[in-house]
């Protein structure tokens, strides 16, 4: 997967997580992602952040009649070495288009 976009933080590719943006710089790229579904997966406790990814920049849609967002896609586990308080709290998400 390609073509998503990362707010508010950007990815450390020599560490390989997210680590505190560019000052100035809004939006970075994520790198190329291969996304493998696993059968009863144990879910990580700490070490990522659960990104939420968005289709548009606006983060808000309208409820669809089964109750969620039309905006929202999935999460996103993303390796981080920060708490992910620190992360909700900069406003972290990741965006499809950046234009709509």
């Amino acid at each position: 997967m390609y073509g998503i976009f990362l707010e508010g933080c950007k990815w450390h590719y020599e560490q390989h997580r997210l680590t505190d943006s560019t000052p100035k710089k809004l939006f970075v790229d994520l790198p190329l992602m291969h996304m493998v579904p696993v059968e009863e997966r144990a879910i990580p406790d700490s070490g990522i952040y659960n990104c939420p990814v968005y289709k548009v920049l606006s983060r808000t849609g309208t409820l669809s009649t089964t109750g969620h967002s039309t905006n929202f896609v999935m999460w996103l586990e993303i390796p981080s070495a920060r708490t992910e308080d620190v992360w909700i709290k900069a406003g972290v998400a990741c965006f499809l288009a950046l234009r709509y």
